[in-house]
């Protein structure tokens, strides 16, 4: 493909916002006074959101300050926090933007700013850009993540925000936390979807292929096994758009597979391959976009391997990105966004498409701060009427943040701190284990901690808890392999979520260090070295393998907050680091970096 000189500096200067060259365009893009003044560009727009995890109300939500990147991840997006990334991306400090994007001040920002997302609230916004850009110009892509995460989802099996995305306009849709319902769950669900369901790494098991039953939005090509629609074409802005699905690779290994235990998964970048060579040589589409699941470094990595495809939508990492990265292959280039989460952002691409190529584009990453868009009067009913049968439960006051409360971070948060802390002590463990789950909201100093703020924090379909014994050995091999799923320099083998969070116990860990080797000094709070060979009293919850015994965590963590009153932190149980010094994915940690 030749372009022109004038295509060749626009496409240079548009590099400049995947840190390629000096950044200009993402600074020329804040330029109208209204923050949603988005002018029409091109002939098509594809509006992108992800990672919503069922929060169908405003909510905070406390970006990174610790998102470490090695090897070739290290010093490039997304694995810049605070002002290397404000710097990064040439984002005016104490800002509007900087508050959306960086965990800076936020508490004081968050007071200043208001709280984020809301379906009603991205739907007034979402309407707003589809209408400027006329009836049929734009797609609606979800890249999923949207139909767990609350306890109204937990309660209804996700369709109360099936109701809400067929409101909010999806077209098209793939998912990750969508497959944690019982697989006859999920079908149903996807049944009632008014939008396209997408997976092309999604197979039916052969031994139960004889057995299963293709439904009419499934088994695209029954032949080949798979369980969904492999793509969906859509007529957009008079051009014909290829979006393909890439559900989250490692479902069956991160959650439960006792749910889903017909259906396999994978990257299946050659699959992907054959699937893009096939569109293009049958369907010809003008543009062919790729709506994932993978995380960002995933996306980064295929996106040099795969050939064909124009756009990644990228998800489950939950990094906002306000720029695109333009990664280049041996058939070109293709650009790689990711939209943060919580429904906190809207990715806007504007497109102009001819001649069967992209030729030109603008894009936006678009904090929807409630406040500053009036709530959609239908979507605000429907919400209202959705959560109304479980006000009391969720309304239940349990006791006071006296500090910030988040979840997201490489290594701990405040929130995982309270729920560590809840297993220690109802459940009369020497060491707490927690997933290092990307979702959950904020609290603010001074708020009401509520039962639907930890509802948002534990709110999965495997929610048990447990109290066994396990030895020191066994409790390192649970952190090793964890480690690398976080810090393995390929980008393939890993899950994308953050490290175990763990109560009563420090330890040492150096990302860079090789595999089986990162953990090490390992010792309880009162400073007593774990033994491999003895044995320790461990609490935790979300076993993935067989179902643990207990009460949900969330009734775990609430009698602790109801015998509290308020929540004061003496201590994170946030590890010790060797060298990471320099490193620009890590600021303000409260732990300690040694040489």
């Amino acid at each position: 493909m030749t372009i022109s000189r004038r295509e060749f500096m626009h496409l240079m200067s548009l590099a400049s916002a995947a840190g390629l060259l000096p950044h200009s365009v993402f600074a020329q893009a804040k330029q109208p006074s209204d923050l949603y003044e988005v002018p029409k560009f091109g002939n098509l727009s594809l509006l992108h959101i992800t990672d919503t995890h069922a929060q169908l109300n405003p909510i905070y939500f406390r970006e990174p300050n610790v998102n470490i990147g090695v090897g070739a991840a290290y010093n490039r997006a997304p694995h810049l926090v605070g002002q290397a990334l404000l710097k990064h991306f040439d984002i005016k400090p104490g800002s509007l933007e900087a508050h959306a994007f960086s965990y800076l001040n936020f508490a004081q920002a968050a007071e200043q700013f208001g709280a984020v997302g809301g379906f009603a609230h991205l739907k007034t916004l979402i309407d707003r850009l589809r209408t400027a850009r006329g009836d049929g110009n734009s797609l609606l892509l979800d890249g999923g993540d949207t139909w767990q995460g609350s306890g109204t989802a937990y309660w209804t099996r996700g369709q109360d925000m099936i109701g809400a995305c067929n409101r909010l306009g999806v077209d098209v849709m793939t998912g990750h936390w969508e497959f944690t319902y019982q697989d006859t769950e999920v079908i149903k669900n996807i049944g009632q979807f008014k939008g396209d369901f997408v997976a092309q790494n999604v197979k039916v098991r052969e031994e139960a292929l004889f057995d299963y039953q293709f439904t009419d939005f499934g088994g695209f090509d029954e032949d080949a096994g798979l369980a969904f629609k492999p793509y969906s074409l859509k007529d957009v802005g008079g051009c014909k758009v290829a979006v393909i699905g890439q559900a989250f690779p490692y479902t069956p290994i991160a959650n439960p597979s006792r749910f889903i235990p017909d259906w396999t998964f994978g990257i299946q970048d050659s699959r992907l391959q054959a699937i893009i060579n096939q569109l293009r040589a049958t369907e010809k589409p003008d543009l062919v976009v790729l709506l994932s699941h993978n995380g960002m470094d995933v996306d980064l990595k295929l996106a040099s391997r795969v050939t064909g495809l124009d756009v990644i939508f990228g998800g489950h990492t939950h990094d906002g990105m306000p720029a695109p990265s333009l990664v280049s292959n041996s058939g070109g280039k293709t650009l790689v966004t990711n939209a943060g989460s919580n429904g906190k952002f809207l990715g806007v691409l504007d497109l102009e498409v001819k001649q069967g190529r992209l030729r030109d584009y603008r894009y936006r990453l678009l904090p929807v701060f409630s406040n500053q868009l009036p709530a959609d009067p239908e979507m605000a009913q429907y919400i209202k009427s959705v959560r109304a049968p479980y006000l009391d439960k969720l309304n239940e006051p349990l006791a006071t943040a006296e500090d910030l409360l988040y979840r997201r971070g490489n290594f701990n948060g405040t929130f995982d701190q309270v729920i560590c802390d809840a297993l220690l002590k109802v459940k009369d463990a020497q060491i707490s284990l927690s997933p290092g789950f990307r979702w959950g909201t904020t609290v603010l100093p001074g708020q009401t901690i509520t039962m639907e703020n930890v509802l948002d924090q534990t709110c999965i379909t495997y929610p048990e808890t447990y109290r066994r014994e396990m030895t020191g050995a066994a409790i390192k091999a649970i952190l090793e392999d964890v480690a690398d799923n976080l810090f393995n320099p390929d980008p393939y083998v890993q899950q994308g979520g953050d490290m175990v969070r763990v109560g009563g116990l420090d330890y040492v860990c150096d990302p860079s260090a090789a595999i089986g080797q990162r953990i090490s000094a390992m010792q309880l709070d009162d400073g007593t070295p774990i033994d491999p060979e003895k044995h320790y009293v461990v609490a935790g919850w979300a076993t993935v393998g067989s179902q643990a015994p207990d009460e949900p965590i969330w009734e775990t963590v609430a009698t602790y907050l109801r015998d509290s009153k308020t929540v004061k932190l003496t201590k994170l149980n946030t590890p010790k680091l060797k060298n990471v010094q320099g490193n620009p994915g890590i600021a303000d940690y409260a732990g300690k970096l040694l040489s």
